[in-house]
């Protein structure tokens, strides 16, 4: 019997002159732009998925890791962490509209939906939340060491950010502004990338030592499924109509999880590139 694969190459689009290693993606949906890190690189590559060609490259930026799109105000936010900067473009020309500087290892980016302010996870222990019409920063959430992936749930009233050097996901009150909570990862260490699945979760978080997948309960942050996964995990998202969890690791590979009657299934593992 021939079995299907649940992931299939459909185009292939090159990034011209690029050295070193990508990182994370945002997209504009209305032009249909996508949004690439080229960590590697020092640069942000704009494509056109109309064209499938690059149409325009933001050059001298210092290791590019976090890249969101923000619709309302239609600029582009990029979180440098060689510098430490958030900088913001407007998505319709490109032109730099300003800098913050959050001085050192500007990471992951985040929108909460209920204010459309950003999130920015950021140096030795730090989640800065900023206004993006003013450009300024409103607020530090202190944490233990650096944080890696991060959510904000649908309210805008929490925050859960994974702090692998501290061995714990932290749950932030957006509103106070303050750690609230802390769990325990149970043994697993290296918590880098996370996805929310809606207001009530699950929470996926998956681990680098040893390779694993995990579902939290949002409401206790208890452990409710794990299964093994592919190494060096960068990014994890739900797709929810089909019941699936993606995992992109720095092995060279996504795995592919079903979801289904309360069990996660690996099934199948799609080879990319590796990191190396």
């Amino acid at each position: 019997m021939l079995f299907r694969s649940p992931l299939i190459l459909e185009k292939t689009i090159p990034l011209a002159s690029v050295s070193g290693r990508i990182d994370h993606l945002t997209i504009d949906l209305n032009r249909k732009h996508l949004f690439v890190a080229e960590l590697g690189n020092n640069s942000v590559d704009a494509i056109d998925l109309n064209t499938d060609k690059v149409i325009h490259r933001i050059g001298g930026l210092k290791a590019p890791q976090g890249v969101a799109y923000l619709t309302g105000p239609d600029l582009l936010a990029v979180a440098s962490a060689g510098d430490g900067s958030l900088r913001f473009f407007r998505a319709d020309d490109f032109s730099v509209l300003g800098t913050v500087d959050l001085h050192d290892d500007a990471d992951n980016i985040r929108i909460d939906p209920s204010t459309g302010q950003i999130a920015v996870g950021y140096g030795s222990g730090g989640l800065a939340l900023l206004d993006p019409a003013s450009r300024s920063k409103l607020a530090d959430i202190h944490l233990a060491e650096h944080p890696e992936g991060f959510q904000i749930d649908a309210g805008g009233e929490r925050a859960f950010v994974n702090v692998p050097d501290a061995h714990q996901i932290a749950v932030l009150d957006l509103k106070s502004r303050q750690q609230t909570g802390t769990w325990d990862t149970n043994g697993l260490r290296s918590n880098f990338p996370m996805a929310l699945a809606g207001r009530e979760g699950p929470l996926a978080v998956v681990f680098r030592s040893p390779s694993k997948l995990a579902l939290f309960d949002v409401a206790t942050g208890a452990i409710s499924e794990r299964v093994d996964t592919c190494g060096d995990a960068d990014d994890v998202f739900f797709d929810q109509k089909r019941r699936r969890i993606y995992i992109s690791c720095g092995e060279g590979v996504v795995d592919v999880v079903r979801r289904d009657n309360g069990s996660l299934t690996s099934i199948g593992r799609i080879p990319t590139a590796s990191r190396f």
